[in-house]
């Protein structure tokens, strides 16, 4: 085949976000809590302000010194500003359709809502906490879960007391909830 005919490309520069977040379901809103909106807000700044400028001074100076194609602190440069383009771009399009919802609304609520602390137990007794918070903000290591996962979705507008079906993959999973709390008013 002609070379012509063929795209070879030694710098892998695709526009996708890449595999950061997963996508919001269709139609949906990207829920999240002031302090996870904040967050966000912060790290676009600190990208925008402060680390990208600086890349830019690097690459500018290492295209001075000659021959940029084995110029290590050009071609590092180049492709940490476009991690850094990449991320402020996946950014500015989460923060454009944020809807920050404050949980403590809900303060003294015995029902589940967005931003809720929710205790429930197994049939078998075990108790678990989750927080449920926006796609961008949770983190299960901290007990924290989206407010699109599966057993965020059976928790949501349920109330202390109620038993509920939690499908997991090895089966459903009879639940209570056994207490629900929010963050005091500001």
């Amino acid at each position: 085949m002609n070379k012509a005919f063929t795209k070879e490309s030694d710098a892998v520069d695709d526009d996708d976000d890449g595999p950061s977040l997963p996508a919001l379901p269709a139609g949906t809103r990207n829920y999240m809590t002031p302090a996870g909106y904040a967050r966000l807000r912060a790290e676009f700044m600190q990208l925008i302000d402060v680390e990208r400028p600086k890349m830019v001074e690097t690459v500018s100076w290492a295209a001075k010194n000659g021959d940029r194609s084995e110029n290590g602190d050009y071609l590092y440069g180049k492709k940490r500003l476009r991690e850094i383009d990449r991320r402020l771009r996946f950014l500015t399009k989460r923060l454009d359709i944020a809807e920050v919802v404050d949980p403590s609304a809900h303060h003294g609520s015995d029902q589940v809502f967005f931003g809720a602390t929710v205790t429930y137990a197994n049939a078998r007794g075990e108790e678990r906490t989750v927080t449920i918070k926006g796609i961008d903000e949770s983190d299960s290591l901290a007990g924290e879960v989206s407010w699109i996962s599966p057993v965020a979705r059976t928790l949501l507008k349920a109330r202390v007391g109620d038993e509920l079906n939690l499908v997991t993959p090895v089966g459903v999973e009879k639940i209570e909830v056994v207490e629900v709390s929010y963050p005091q008013p500001a």
